[in-house]
């Protein structure tokens, strides 16, 4: 399969259940090895992912729920916690902070390019799992639950959360995209 045919299947999937195809060394051989392989500016090796399955996935939705003390509605939650499992996206703030101290000239930059670091690995983990007929969705909870997922996983202090993804086997594929005019997006310059 191409990219642009695996970005094409790519989408945003609400509707997810836990009877996925696949078992869970494939996933978590998946996810390990595209963690090594995404690129990380200066080689920094900043991203940190933690993989909820089983049990771990189910509490966590659980702590997050709580930590919105019904905020966030009950079905809402429990629709993600439904799901199969959870991808939790992260960097590590002090492999961050050592190399603005190494190279100061770029000290600005380091932490945005930890986040570029951060988008490449979630859609291309987005992607495989997609490849593997596996939908997904990503949230933002963080900062809320920081202090209920550092607690749950057992995380320093210095692990920042950026994403929660959550995949499982596809109920109900989304709507088809709008299309746009890709030209107010893209310039070529010859």
């Amino acid at each position: 399969m191409s990219i642009i045919d695996a970005l094409k299947l790519r989408r945003s999937v609400y509707k997810l259940g836990e009877n996925v195809n696949v078992s869970d060394e494939e996933i978590i051989e998946f996810v390990t090895k595209t963690t090594e392989l995404v690129p990380d500016a200066f080689n920094m090796r900043s991203q940190r992912v933690v993989l909820a399955l089983g049990k771990k996935h189910k509490e966590l939705w659980d702590e997050i729920y709580n930590a919105f003390g019904g905020k966030v509605s009950r079905e809402k939650i429990d629709g993600f916690k439904s799901a199969y499992g959870t991808v939790l996206y992260l960097y590590d703030d002090d492999t961050v902070k050592a190399l603005q101290e190494k190279f100061p000239a770029y000290a600005q930059n380091f932490p945005l390019w930890a986040n570029h670091a951060n988008g490449m690995l979630q859609i291309s983990i987005w992607t495989g799992l997609r490849e593997m007929n596996l939908g997904a969705n990503i949230q933002h909870y963080n900062p809320v639950i920081d202090d209920a997922v550092r607690k749950l996983f057992d995380l320093p202090e210095n692990y920042k959360l950026v994403a929660q993804m959550i995949f499982g086997n596809i109920i109900e594929e989304p709507a088809a995209k709008d299309t746009e005019d890709i030209s107010l997006r893209v310039k070529v310059a010859r």
